[in-house]
């Protein structure tokens, strides 16, 4: 009886949320006070916290029939996902009292937020495959919902419209994975799934397929190439839920990985489905990325190669660090997004402007040699073991791309021997950094994880080939820094900037610009590289119309 109360407390943070959205849209409540209920779950999530420290996992009883209903389980992932939920739900409903100040229509903005949020958290607390299902589906309408709230902007409305075909897909492939898995285990119980997978030693016919539809889920639902156009097109849609869907729902799909990860570590195909998928949405997204005018473009392409990141840590097997990654991109692109317009005030205010130097071999081989040897000293420190720790020296190579590149773009920036300590510093304490935080977080989820293990030949060799991909994009990235823009250069930025048209390619396979009401989008290949090539000869005129994007 205990258990079950305890288990009952996280409830309260989504009751509540649900509360709240019914009296705004009746306008019965003040639509200002949005930020004490989020307040509130993080109380709650602060609480059940506590409890999962003070008594371990729990899980309330079944209210359904045949193994399959709801149920709220209590455990260290659970309560991670929840906190961060209620941080977020919390700083965009308060950032939203100000956003939609005078809107006619603000109490049903805050409704659908609310009730967007509550089944998040619902989500992440399920304890059961089918409560997982109706959360997923639910999160997803209450999307479309905030999506089209402003009727009058087509473009958000052509993207909500490809975004909910999309994720139909994605729900599908989620129906197929629990139909199968509960053929084989006779239950939705997550519990008796991780026993069942553990005593089973191998994955049956049922299993293998379930992992792969399972990935196809996520693929879908955390926006990886080729379906990431409708991510980028949502950028019309008021700013607190660009917020909420990059920093919060698009977390769906490495969390889905991760709470399944019992079966996704027994899966060679999902994990080379994963790292194959993952790891070039990754790639493909931050090149794109960096040739966007656009802030919020910019930061959507950031979403979809951080989403694409995630799912490749999820594919070498390291769920603990896809978990850290998830919870601090979390953070970070929240806070992007929601002081986004002071972020370009700043910059036209402060006129920045760096002078891009083309490294010489010399600080390019030193930058590397340093960054190399911070990361041998740290995994000599804690004991790693390349045979034994295969798929986190994966991740750590990973990194220690990210700060080689660091490195030699400061020091060529600056050119002196201070900016080489500085940025030398910087890359010791992220270093540093993740080693302890990925620490933390394998030790405080461990109970739910399963146990590390030598990865498949297979596995190791898609790793070894994204690693070294990955390596030479870098490499041609720092080489090109300074250099006079070539023609062909010229030609491949406009290429980039429109997402080598994949987008275009994708909306006439789901045929989602035959609609006449969005004939202004139905543009072909050429008409598009005219367009852009105008846009470059007016950024090159007025370099501020960049901004103003």
């Amino acid at each position: 009886m205990q258990d079950y109360i305890l288990t009952l407390i996280p409830l309260l943070a989504p009751v509540l949320l649900l509360c709240y959205s019914l009296f705004a849209i009746s306008g019965k409540r003040k639509v200002a006070r949005a930020e004490a209920f989020g307040l509130a779950g993080i109380l709650i999530s602060g609480v059940s916290a506590w409890v999962v420290l003070e008594f371990g996992t729990l899980q309330s009883p079944l209210l359904g029939w045949a193994g399959l209903g709801l149920s709220i389980r209590l455990d260290a992932l659970s309560i991670t996902m929840l906190s961060m939920i209620s941080l977020l739900g919390f700083a965009i409903l308060k950032f939203s009292a100000n956003y939609l100040d005078g809107d006619a229509r603000k109490g049903v903005f805050f409704s659908r937020l609310a009730c967007t949020i509550a089944s998040v958290e619902l989500l992440v607390l399920s304890g059961n495959l089918l409560q997982i299902l109706i959360f997923w589906i639910i999160t997803s309408v209450c999307l479309h919902y905030l999506l089209v709230f402003y009727r009058s902007r087509p473009q958000a409305i052509a993207a909500a419209r490809k975004k909910f075909m999309v994720a139909r897909i994605g729900d599908l492939s989620l129906i197929g994975a629990i139909t199968l898995i509960y053929q084989s285990i006779g239950t939705g119980d997550i519990d008796q799934l991780f026993i069942a997978v553990q005593n089973a030693g191998a994955l049956d016919s049922y299993m293998l397929w379930a992992s792969i539809l399972l990935v196809i889920a996520a693929v879908l639902k955390s926006a990886q190439f080729p379906t990431h156009g409708w991510l980028i097109e949502v950028v019309e849609t008021p700013t607190p839920v660009s917020a909420l869907l990059h920093a919060g729902l698009l977390n769906a799909g490495p969390f889905l990985m991760v709470r399944f990860s019992h079966l996704m570590a027994e899966s060679v195909s999902g994990s080379l489905m994963l790292i194959v998928i993952g790891g070039f949405t990754a790639l493909f997204a931050s090149v794109v990325y960096l040739t966007q005018p656009s802030v919020k473009v910019a930061l959507g392409y950031s979403s979809v190669a951080h989403m694409g990141f995630s799912l490749l840590i999820c594919g070498f097997g390291v769920y603990s660090a896809a978990i850290l990654h998830v919870v601090a991109h979390s953070f970070y692109k929240a806070h992007s997004f929601l002081s986004s317009g002071s972020a370009v005030d700043v910059v036209r205010a402060r006129k920045i402007k760096l002078t891009m130097k083309t490294p010489s071999f010399i600080r390019i081989l030193v930058s590397v040699s340093t960054v190399l040897a911070i990361y041998i000293l740290f995994c000599y420190l804690w004991g790693i073991e390349p045979s034994k720790d295969f798929s986190l020296m994966m991740t750590g190579a990973v990194i220690v791309m990210g700060l080689s590149q660091m490195m030699v773009t400061a020091w060529s920036t600056q050119g002196s021997r201070w900016s080489f300590l500085l940025s030398g510093t910087m890359a010791f304490v992220v270093a540093l950094s993740f080693f302890m935080l990925e620490s933390g977080a394998r030790a405080l989820l461990t109970s739910q994880l399963p146990q590390d293990q030598v990865p498949d030949v297979a596995i190791k060799l898609a790793s070894v080939i994204v690693i070294v991909s990955y390596m030479i994009i870098v490499l041609i990235q720092v080489t090109a820094q300074g250099k006079k823009q070539s023609t062909l250069g010229y030609k491949l930025g406009v290429h980039l900037r429109n997402g080598l048209y994949v987008n275009v390619i994708f909306d006439r396979m789901i045929g989602s610009l035959k609609n006449e009401k969005f004939k202004w989008a139905n543009l072909t290949v050429q008409e598009e590289l005219d367009g852009k090539r105008d846009m470059e000869q007016t950024l090159i005129r007025k370099p501020e119309v960049a901004l103003n994007n």
